[in-house]
C-alpha cells in the first residue's frame, strides 16, 4: 500500500493490485499510457519499490525467479497501436471478421512476430530470466502468438481464403452450481504460457524480466511491426494497379498471402508441453532456451537489415550491444557462482560439520550408556557434506577458465558454471532437510515462503 501510494505521487497512475500465486505475491498494473510515458513510470517504479523496501530493512532484488517450484516475478509488457484520431488499431470489435483495419494491422504484427521471433527472445534474455522462462506459470523460451478461439478461426479462414465470413460468439459459462449466475464466456479467453498473447485490443508481451526496462522490448517491437506495416501497404499498392484499384481486394490478396506463410507463429495450446516442443521444431520456430543462444540474434543479418531500413540503429550499434549484453551475462554468472561458492564454504558447510559433529557426539554417548545408536542420519550428513565441498571444488575450478573470447566465455558459463552451481545447490538442498534448524544459518524454504 506505501508503495502505491509513493507512485501515486509521482503520477504514475497504477490501477489493480491483487494476489498472485506464491505468498505474498502481488501484481500491480497501470494504466495503460503512450510508451515513452510507461517506460519512464515502470522505471520509476522500480525506484520506488527499492526505496520503500529499505526505509522497512528490506532489500529490492529485482530477481526473476529467486525459488525452484515458486512462480517468479517478471513483466507483460501490454502494446498497442493507435492515436486519439484513430482510435485502437487493434480493437477487433463484435465481428472482427468484417473488420478490416483490425485484420491489417493484426496480420502485420504477425508477420513481425514471425519473422523476427529470435530478436523478441533476445531482448528479454538475462541470466535471471533464463531462470524463469518455462516454468511455474512463464511463458516458454519459444515465441509464438496466442490469439483465442474466435481469432484463430477468423485468421484460419483469411489464410485459406482471403476473407472471412464469421466470428465465433463467447457463450455462457457453465459453472456446475445452481445458486450462482450464468456468465458470459468471452471467444477470446487467456493463455497463461503464451509469451505473446492477444488480449481483448492489444498483444501482451508476457516474458520480459523483473529486472529489466521495457525500452528495449519496445524499440523492437515497434521497428519491426513499423517494417511489416511497410511491406503491407507496397504489396497492397502493387496489388491494387492488377485490380483496377479495388482495395478490398488487394488487401485480401496479400492478407492471404502473408497468412500462409507465417502463420505458423500463432499457437492457442499449452506451450510448456512437450508435444508443442516438438511440433515448434516442425514449425521451424526459434527455441532459444539460454540466453548466449538468444543474444546474436541481435545482431543477426535481418535484425540488422530492418533497423537500418527503418532509421532506428545500425549495424554497429546493434552489434556493440549484444556484445555488451553478453558480456553483462557472464560477469552475471560469474558474480553469482562467487556467492554460490562462498555461503557453501563460509555458512552451509560449517553448519553441516557441526551438526555431523553433535550426532556424532550423541551416539558416542548413547552408546556408552549401553544403547544402541543408529548411524544412519551421520552417514547421510557426512556424506552430503562431502558431496558439497567436492561439487565447491568442482565449481571453483571450471569458474578459473579464462575463455578466448567473450562468446566463448558465456558459452562456457551457460554449458559448464551453471551445471556445476546446481550440483552445488543439489547438495545443500538435501542438507537443508537434515541439519537440525537451530544450526541451518539461512532462511530455510518453509520461512521463506511463510509456511511456518
Amino acid at each position: 500500500m506505501e508503495s502505491e501510494l509513493e507512485c501515486f505521487k509521482l503520477g504514475i497512475p497504477i490501477k489493480t493490485r491483487h494476489n498472485e500465486v506464491a505468498p505474498a505475491q502481488f501484481e500491480v498494473a497501470p494504466i495503460y499510457e503512450t510508451a515513452n510515458v510507461a517506460h519512464d513510470h515502470q522505471m520509476l517504479t522500480m525506484t520506488v519499490l527499492k526505496s520503500v523496501a529499505a526505509k522497512h530493512g528490506f532489500v529490492c532484488v529485482m530477481a526473476e525467479k529467486p525459488f525452484a517450484g515458486v512462480n517468479g516475478s517478471g513483466k507483460h509488457v501490454n502494446w498497442s497501436l493507435g492515436s486519439p484520431k484513430v482510435g485502437n488499431l487493434l480493437e477487433p470489435g463484435s465481428n472482427p471478421h468484417d473488420n478490416s483495419q483490425f485484420i491489417a494491422f493484426t496480420t502485420a504484427v504477425i508477420r513481425a512476430v514471425d519473422i523476427h521471433q529470435g530478436l523478441l527472445r533476445a531482448t528479454v534474455a538475462s541470466a535471471g530470466n533464463d531462470h524463469r522462462l518455462g516454468a511455474n506459470e512463464a511463458p516458454p523460451a519459444i515465441i509464438s502468438i496466442y490469439l483465442g478461439d474466435m481469432l484463430a478461426d477468423v485468421f484460419e479462414q483469411l489464410r485459406k481464403s482471403g476473407s472471412a465470413k464469421s466470428s465465433k460468439k463467447g457463450g455462457v459459462m457453465q459453472l456446475g452450481v445452481d445458486s450462482l449466475p450464468v456468465l458470459p464466456k468471452d471467444a477470446g479467453d487467456r493463455n497463461r504460457t503464451s509469451p505473446f498473447a492477444f488480449t481483448g485490443n492489444k498483444f501482451e508481451f508476457r516474458a520480459v524480466g523483473s529486472s529489466f526496462s521495457i525500452a528495449g522490448p519496445l524499440v523492437a517491437l515497434n521497428t519491426i511491426v513499423a517494417d511489416s506495416i511497410e511491406f503491407m501497404v507496397e504489396r497492397i499498392e502493387a496489388q491494387m494497379k492488377g485490380k483496377k484499384g479495388n482495395f478490398n481486394a488487394a488487401l485480401e490478396s496479400v492478407v492471404k498471402e502473408i497468412l500462409q506463410k507465417h502463420s505458423r507463429i500463432i499457437f492457442n495450446g499449452n506451450g510448456y508441453s512437450e508435444a508443442w516442443h516438438k511440433e515448434a521444431a516442425k514449425r521451424g520456430l526459434l527455441n532459444l532456451r539460454t540466453t548466449p543462444d538468444a543474444l546474436p540474434q541481435i545482431a543477426a543479418p535481418k535484425t540488422v537489415e530492418v533497423f537500418e531500413r527503418q532509421g532506428v540503429l545500425s549495424k554497429r550499434e546493434l552489434v556493440s550491444r549484444e556484445e555488451i549484453y553478453t558480456h553483462s551475462y557472464v560477469l552475471s554468472v560469474n558474480t553469482e557462482s562467487k556467492l554460490v561458492s562462498q555461503i557453501g564454504r563460509t555458512t552451509i558447510l560449517p553448519a553441516a560439520l557441526s551438526y555431523a559433529r553433535q550426532l556424532a557426539e550423541t551416539a558416542a554417548a548413547i552408546k556408552s550408556a549401553g544403547g544402541k545408536s543408529s548411524s544412519k542420519m551421520l552417514s547421510q550428513v557426512v556424506s552430503l557434506t562431502n558431496d558439497l565441498e567436492s561439487a565447491l571444488d568442482a565449481l571453483d575450478k571450471l569458474r578459473a577458465y579464462e575463455a578466448a573470447d567473450t562468446h566463448a566465455a558465456a558459452r562456457h558459463a551457460v554449458t559448464k558454471v551453471l551445471p556445476a552451481m546446481l550440483v552445488v545447490r543439489e547438495a545443500a538442498d538435501a542438507l537443508e532437510g537434515l541439519v537440525d534448524d537451530a544450526l541451518w544459518p539461512l532462511p530455510s524454504y518453509q520461512e521463506l515462503l511463510f509456511l511456518r
